[in-house]
């Protein structure tokens, strides 16, 4: 899966991007041939969003060989997610939040979103962390502008962040779409965190503490975009809310 934002959509932690881009040989691919690739390792079943040439979203079915978790895109009314991996209780999920016991993993994140965006007061590190399985899931909420993305903790399932030269910021499970267009600018998506466009990197596993950047560097001695950690010594300063106002749309 790949998703694509352009101008100013996400706000990436400035630590993401590295000199070393500006240095690297050869020619940057731009996001849409990164795009043709990916669709291209599947032009019969691949399909992608394109929101305004704001934001690209790209989704292959997966394979019967060689991938051991499944993919899913889903889309309901204008939200739309990309999901990556399996949630073992997702039966009791769908049970507690009143949905079909048909519905998959992605329909799944779509309503809870949804549900607590316009609904609930509990705040999303709450709700992420009721999530049992490995999963990452990256979505486009396309009426309020608003890109959440979210990593499971076990560390079963790769998903990676990178800035492109045109300065669009791109997700993928794929670290070679990503080093396509962003060279030396991109990172792991940390395990156990949650990135909403308004509010930034955030550990739902421990959201009492503030997100560090470590320096990273490649095989050649380059430096490449940093990992990004809890940093266990700096609490922020108050507690996240837990009022009306804290759920996905303004607390992920």
């Amino acid at each position: 899966m790949l998703a694509v934002f352009k101008n100013g959509v996400v706000d990436p932690p400035k630590e993401l991007h590295s000199p070393a881009s500006s240095k690297a040989v050869g020619k940057d691919k731009t996001p849409e041939e990164t795009l043709k690739d990916c669709l291209a390792s599947d032009p019969n079943n691949g399909v992608s969003l394109d929101f305004l040439n704001k934001v690209i979203m790209a989704y292959v079915p997966p394979r019967p060989l060689g991938m051991p978790h499944q993919r899913l895109f889903c889309s309901v009314d204008d939200v739309h997610c990309m999901f990556l991996g399996n949630l073992n209780n997702l039966c009791n999920l769908n049970k507690q939040y009143g949905l079909s016991k048909g519905g998959n993993e992605a329909m799944f994140v779509i309503e809870a979103y949804r549900t607590l965006r316009d609904r609930s007061p509990i705040p999303a590190h709450q709700v992420l962390k009721e999530l049992e399985g490995s999963f990452a899931f990256v979505i486009y909420d396309h009426r309020s502008d608003t890109v959440f993305v979210a990593l499971g903790a076990d560390k079963a399932v790769n998903l990676f962040w990178g800035v492109a030269a045109d300065g669009s910021v791109m997700i993928s499970d794929d670290v070679s779409l990503i080093k396509a267009s962003c060279r030396k600018s991109f990172a792991p998506f940390p395990p156990g965190c949650m990135y909403h466009s308004d509010r930034g990197l955030i550990s739902f596993e421990h959201p009492m503490y503030k997100m560090k950047a470590m320096p990273r560097v490649d095989s050649e001695g380059a430096m490449c975009g940093a990992y990004f950690a809890v940093d266990a010594y700096s609490k922020v300063n108050s507690m996240p809310r837990v009022g009306s106002e804290a759920n996905w749309a303004t607390w992920g």
